[in-house]
């Protein structure tokens, strides 16, 4: 039977950085040993006798006298990593229930309760203009919901949901697949920086470890092993966030899907998932909140109750849908100056109204109650 105590962490941490030592090995010592720390003192005998093979006996007897317990430990600490077992109270409870957990997770940031009611936002590094405005929407959406946003700090739709959360005040976690000590894209470290302050980086992989790309299928199960359910918002049949959301399914996490253009190679993804009865089509951030009986959790927007609309934004807002149209075509349109148009599109930006979505393109801004 196993024992747990603080003073094990560092043997937890230290069989993590052995090639071969998972989740089927780590149980596997706990069940013969109790502790790690006896299993780390054991001899090949003892090892085999905990039903452990021989490839993988030879790499712990290898690995052990080149692994310093105090100076990873003291490595954790000078990056300002937490290093939780799934002994630890502040371990995901979400992420305990999956078949394939991960025996430890490193943290850099905080985790809080108010994570258990989040969902994972991903979809392709390549976005659309239209994929970017239903990734801004939803993430903005679920963060003003309190909905903590999960996703996995790549190029694309993933930074856009990170970027947007924050923005709208909300929390949101990034799932690396690399160690904490580096950051992956390298652009985006100022955005973990960001995400640090208000959410966490999190990953399964110890401090040094490089990204591969066999790393990032296997990170994406606790991309959705942490949440309630898996937004896909744009992808092709052969993207990442598509083997996110079939891991979402073997996990019984809900699967969303934003359907897509039947022309358009990124959406075809989606829409099989759709098609094929594995997602809910989802057309508003309502959808999914009703889905996840989470609709207790809603917000009103500041802005709009202590700043009014005035003459000209109003003028505005009628020729502005969830079809980007140009500035241009806005300033024809209302038949004002190009100076009043532009001065009110800042405002009603500021006030959560309207979005640009690139090439001076606006949108108006779906509320939600």
């Amino acid at each position: 039977m196993a024992h747990y105590d603080a003073s094990d962490l560092k043997y937890w941490v230290a069989f993590a950085r052995m090639p071969r030592v998972g989740r089927a090995r780590i149980m596997l010592l706990e069940r013969h040993f109790g502790r790690l720390s006896e299993a780390w003192q054991a001899g090949a005998a003892d090892l085999r006798a905990a039903g452990l093979d021989a490839s993988t006996i030879t790499t712990i007897v290898a690995e052990r006298p080149r692994i310093s317990l105090d100076v990873d430990m003291e490595n954790l600490a000078r990056a300002g990593v937490q290093a939780l077992t799934w002994h630890d109270p502040a371990y995901p409870p979400k992420l305990k229930e999956i078949y394939d957990l991960p025996p430890i997770l490193y943290v850099r940031g905080h985790l809080t309760p108010a994570d258990e009611w989040a969902v994972a936002v991903v979809g392709t590094r390549r976005a659309s203009v239209y994929g970017r405005q239903a990734a801004e929407e939803f993430a903005g959406s679920l963060a003003r919901n309190r909905v903590t946003v999960v996703s996995g700090l790549a190029r694309g739709i993933d930074s856009i949901a990170h970027r947007v959360a924050l923005q709208a005040g909300g929390r949101t976690i990034a799932v690396l697949a690399c160690g904490l000590d580096l950051v992956y894209p390298p652009e985006h470290l100022r955005l973990a920086q960001e995400i640090m302050e208000s959410g966490a980086l999190i990953s399964d992989y110890p401090l040094g470890t490089q990204p591969r790309s066999e790393y990032f299928p296997r990170r994406n199960r606790i991309m959705s092993g942490i949440s309630l359910g898996v937004l896909v918002v744009e992808g092709s049949v052969t993207s990442g966030a598509l083997i996110t959301a079939r891991q979402a399914l073997e996990q019984n996490r809900e699967v969303f899907a934003v359907p897509g253009s039947i022309y358009s190679p990124g959406c075809r993804g989606t829409n099989k998932l759709i098609q094929d009865g594995e997602a809910k089509l989802v057309a508003g951030v309502q959808d999914i909140l009703v889905e996840l009986n989470l609709t207790m959790a809603t917000y009103q927007m500041e802005m709009k109750e202590l700043v009014p609309v005035d003459e000209a934004e109003a003028a505005l807002l009628k020729y502005l849908s969830a079809q980007p149209t140009h500035i241009d075509e806005v300033r024809r349109s209302c038949g004002l100056p190009i100076t009043a148009v532009s001065s009110a599109l800042a405002m009603l930006e500021l006030k959560g109204k309207v979005r640009q979505v690139g090439g001076m393109n606006y949108v108006r801004v779906r509320e939600t109650a």
